[in-house]
């Protein structure tokens, strides 16, 4: 049964109630300051067309919107190894490492942790949605950001006062499945496997257990036999996850069954990409970065006990990581 409770957060020793969420605002290449085209590009950024839900989500854009400086550093920090082996074809792409240092000292050197701003909306003819600012935290998100495998998410919040406020934060995302493109990371690591002296079976385990397939998968569904949300037990609905990603693995670690469990699409998807975690005490962890509207659709909500969840010592070390490494917060 599902039970819809206002989730909350705590902000450098806040709370905050969150109203709604704002998904995968797209940084393209026309906005960022690391471009492949050859455009001069533009400060405005587009969110969507108007309808109901952004007039609803922007209802008062004289309201206060805040980065996090943490948020940035994560992102740069997740954003290294694009910034250092680029494989999009930025303008000056022999400049990318350097930029990347330059820009993360111009991180670290910032001496706030909230990062306030304010946004205005463009007059532009409908029905597209324009933000835009002039403050220096807002450029500073154009000049890091990556085109095209970059993205914007908004939490609408409450504070403790009843003030609404707009918490933005930028994430990267390497999924081949939205953009056509592969992980570096991924990538080399699937070449060093292959290129190895390794036996032609342990690169095939290896190999096949990177998208849940072969032995690797036969001992996760032969330890977690069904879906611990849905029940589901027919392995054709069944996806074997990884808890520590593949690509973050040691050998042993990438096949050890231990290192995943069996979920239906919808739940994998949410696990893999981290809007949702688990706790040691079978409790669920959700990203507040999924709207309410979205969990109360998806009958899932934080805090939730999940009874069939198949967690143990070993799980709980990969899950140890998955909370701090993977988890959207």
């Amino acid at each position: 049964m599902n039970k819809q409770v206002k989730q909350k957060i705590t902000i450098n020793g806040s709370s905050y109630t969150v109203i709604d969420a704002l998904n995968n605002i797209t940084l393209a290449d026309s906005f960022v300051k690391n471009k492949i085209g050859t455009g001069h590009g533009e400060a405005k950024l587009y969110v969507g067309n108007y309808n109901d839900r952004y007039t609803t989500f922007f209802d008062n854009l004289n309201r206060p919107f805040f980065f996090l400086k943490k948020d940035f550093i994560r992102y740069m920090l997740d954003a290294k190894y694009e910034f250092t082996n680029p494989q999009q074809d930025y303008v000056k792409k022999g400049d990318m490492p350097k930029r990347y240092t330059d820009l993360y000292r111009k991180l670290c050197s910032i001496n706030e942790e909230k990062l306030n701003f304010e946004m205005i909306r463009k007059d532009v003819k409908p029905p597209r949605v324009y933000l835009q600012s002039n403050s220096k935290y807002y450029t500073l998100m154009r000049e890091i950001g990556l085109p095209n495998i970059s993205y914007l998410s908004i939490l609408k919040l409450k504070n403790s006062s009843n003030k609404i406020v707009y918490y933005c934060k930028i994430f990267i995302e390497y999924k081949h499945d939205i953009v056509k493109y592969d992980s570096p990371l991924e990538k080399k690591e699937m070449e060093e496997i292959e290129h190895s002296n390794k036996t032609d079976k342990e690169k095939n385990s290896l190999i096949e257990s990177r998208q849940g397939q072969g032995e690797y998968r036969r001992k996760v569904l032969e330890d977690c036999q069904y879906c611990p949300f849905t029940l589901v037990n027919d392995e054709r609905l069944l996806i074997a996850s990884h808890i520590k990603p593949w690509v973050n693995s040691t050998d042993k670690e990438k096949i050890d069954p231990k290192n995943g469990f069996a979920l239906t699409p919808t739940y994998d998807k949410l696990f893999d990409q981290g809007y949702i975690t688990f706790c040691s005490d079978k409790k669920l962890k959700v990203s507040p970065w999924i709207s309410p509207m979205n969990q109360q659709r998806l009958k899932i909500y934080d805090g939730m006990l999940l009874k069939n969840l198949q967690i143990d010592k070993k799980r709980e070390y990969y899950l140890t990581y998955h909370r701090k490494h993977i988890f959207k917060e």
